[in-house]
């Protein structure tokens, strides 16, 4: 029996997968690097093929073969392939490689078998892509290889009104326009994250990327507001067994470091997660959702548990299930709110669930 489980709801995935290519009317790659941002790898990749997305991304060649050699059928891209990596093992697997130095480009274009490549544009933010290499790229020799696809990222999509948004789209044009003048006519052009697809038409072109919203998640609550107004449906609830429940009296010190004591008799829940699962050690105005009400944790986490204070009249008791963070839906915690409470974001929540935490794949699982 699973002491922790991420549930993961396929028909929200499905739903999300439907909103995101409405919004954009391009096609849509579904990005599932870091194991599906938490959500697994595997159960995410064939669960949004079979929901509507025409590509998948990844960061790593590793990512991308471990979906192949399980049996996705459609493209797959890889954008975090350095030089000196296994380039033949994405021209034997079918995989795309993103190229975004010469010296990764050298190592691709030697290979027999015209591998399939995008090349990555630096527009304005400075991590991956072509910039001071640019104009001796140009003069590369690309009869070896085929370049499907030209993409770059925005840095700040998720403010919508920034003028880096434009500026960025016109460099990715005239970059784009470089390479029309020496013959290199990419079918895929690409640019947009989730931000992007779901607030900036001007930059959705032939596919969009997307992410956090494949999750039902917002990119930045702050500035586009919850899922729930993104028409999204988060798709994680984290759940957990209560290892014990007791009885404590007022004044009881509680976990490392006596940070944190009861104010009245109550009982406190000991929850079976700790930060070696991704629970944040620095959470705090956070806790699990039981008997109808929130239970807010007391005192630091631990590696493999967590205290929280279920209150005097709560009727929980040892082995019962508790929601760490749900879709809201019933006034849970959600991975904003966990996002909030450890200085951080959902992005970090989702992704930092350990490998002991079993992932559950269903519909409707809300």
């Amino acid at each position: 029996m699973n002491r922790a489980e991420a549930r993961i709801d396929t028909a929200h995935l499905a739903s999300n997968i439907a909103h995101l290519k409405s919004a954009s009317k391009s096609a849509l790659m579904a990005v599932v690097k870091a194991d599906a941002y938490g959500h697994g790898l595997l159960g995410v990749g064939l669960s949004a093929e079979k929901a509507g997305a025409d590509w998948l991304g990844v960061a790593l060649l590793e990512e991308a073969i471990t979906l192949r050699t399980h049996g996705v059928r459609i493209p797959i891209l890889a954008w975090l392939v350095s030089p000196g990596a296994d380039f033949k093992s994405a021209v034997d697997h079918d995989i795309d490689i993103a190229i975004s130095s010469i010296a990764a480009f050298n190592e691709i274009a030697a290979l027999a078998g015209k591998p399939r490549i995008h090349i990555e544009l630096d527009t304005g933010m400075t991590r991956g892509g072509f910039l001071d290499e640019w104009q001796e790229f140009l003069l590369q020799d690309f009869s070896t290889v085929n370049v499907v696809g030209v993409f770059s990222h925005f840095a700040r999509a998720d403010e919508p009104g920034e003028n880096q948004n434009d500026e960025q789209l016109i460099r990715f044009n005239q970059m784009v326009a470089d390479l029309a003048k020496i013959g290199i006519n990419p079918q895929i052009k690409h640019l947009s994250n989730s931000a992007a697809t779901l607030k900036n038409p001007s930059a959705h072109f032939d596919l969009v990327r997307t992410g956090i919203s494949l999750y039902g998640l917002s990119p930045d609550v702050s500035t586009l507001g919850e899922s729930k107004q993104l028409s999204l449906k988060p798709i994680m609830q984290l759940r957990a067994k209560l290892h014990l429940v007791k009885s404590v009296p007022a004044g009881a010190a509680v976990g490392y470091g006596a940070t944190a004591h009861t104010t009245t008799q109550t009982k406190l829940g000991v929850v079976a997660m700790g930060y070696a699962d991704g629970i944040p050690r620095i959470a705090k105005d956070a806790g699990v959702f039981v008997d109808g009400k929130k239970a807010p944790i007391i005192g630091r986490v631990s590696m493999d548990q967590f205290v929280v204070d279920l209150g005097a009249d709560s009727t929980a008791v040892s082995g019962d299930w508790v929601i760490i963070f749900g879709d809201g839906s019933r006034g849970e915690y959600t991975a904003d709110d966990w996002g909030a409470a450890s200085l951080s974001i959902n992005y970090e929540i989702v992704t930092r669930i350990g490998p002991r935490v079993s992932r559950i794949y269903a519909p409707h699982v809300y």
